[in-house]
This record gives structure tokens, sequence and C-alpha cells, in this order.
């Protein structure tokens, strides 16, 4: 993985970003790219993205323990590039982890992740999310990117009963243990 070269990224990205938090978490959450995680000094720092998804988890009840946040991209894009072609190459590696991890409930955020989780390039948001899919075996839902949220207040209620919806869902499922 670290190593590939299959699409343009691998010749603009400084490193590959699996994904963050617990590898063994119960929740999968998909967002399209890793995105900016660090300054230009190289210090780290909470982008807006991960700030809007962090506090829409803790008021759903759902702590760092519980999630892992991984990206349809595995490398930052930092200038043009092909989307296609970036997203077919790293498909394999998006399936390789699910199969992998094996998570109880997977949260697609925006329609990129919907349509790589969905494998159906005209999967949009606004049609599925508030409802339980299933997916290659595992119960999947959707909401918006959390960039979509801050650009757009008026989608936060929303993104908040999803992320509720998850956490039902995640307690109902660990209580059936």
């Amino acid at each position: 993985m670290e190593a590939c070269m299959k699409c343009e990224l691998a010749k603009q990205r400084t490193r590959v970003v699996w994904g963050e938090g617990n590898p063994h978490a119960s929740i999968l959450v998909v967002l399209d790219n890793p995105g900016a995680r660090e300054d230009a000094a190289g210090e780290p720092f909470v982008c807006g993205t991960r700030a809007t998804l962090q506090e829409a988890a803790a008021e759903a009840g759902l702590g760092e323990a519980e999630l892992y946040v991984t990206y349809v991209l595995k490398c930052r894009p930092r200038r043009a590039y092909d989307k296609e072609e970036a997203r077919s190459a790293c498909f394999a590696h998006f399936q390789l982890q699910l199969l992998r991890q094996r998570p109880r409930l997977v949260l697609a955020l925006g329609n990129v992740a919907a349509q790589t989780l969905f494998a159906d390039p005209e999967a949009e948001v606004k049609r599925l999310r508030g409802s339980w899919h299933e997916v290659l075996g595992l119960a999947a839902a959707v909401s918006y990117h959390p960039l979509a949220v801050r650009r757009r207040p008026t989608l936060w209620g929303v993104f908040r009963r999803d992320w509720q919806m998850v956490a039902e869902k995640w307690a109902e499922l660990g209580s059936m243990l």
C-alpha cells in the first residue's frame, strides 16, 4: 500500500493515510480524502471537517474508541488530479480495508464516500440518508460531508440526527452480544 503508484496522487503525496482512530472500532466512518492534517510548519491540527465530525459524534455519545475514520483516497490531493482514476485506483485498498477490519457499522459522509461504498456513481446523500442499507454484509448509513455541514449550517440538525441514528444502532447491536 505504501508503495502504491496506481494513480497520479502517488507523485503528490508526502505520505499514505490509511485512517485514524481505533482500527478495531465497531464503527467505520468514510470520508473522501485525508485533507489537511498539519500546517505549513508540520504542526498537527484538527481541520474543520474533523472538528465537525468529532462534535457530532460526541453529541451522539460516540467516543474515539468506537470510531475509525478512513478515506476513499489514501493520499491527500495537493493539486488538480483525475478524480475517477484516483478513486478507481484506491477502490481495491478500500475494499481490502473493509474486509480486514470488518466493522459492525459503516457511515459514509458525502457523495464521494457514498458512491464508493455502494459502488454506484449515482448514489446521493440526500436520497440515501436517514435509513440503513446493507453493503457487503455490513449495516451502512449515509450522511452529509462535515464540510457541507460547515458551509450550510441548516444541515447541522440532519447531520446530528444521522449520527444519533448510528449511535442507536450501535447500542442496539451491543445489546445483542
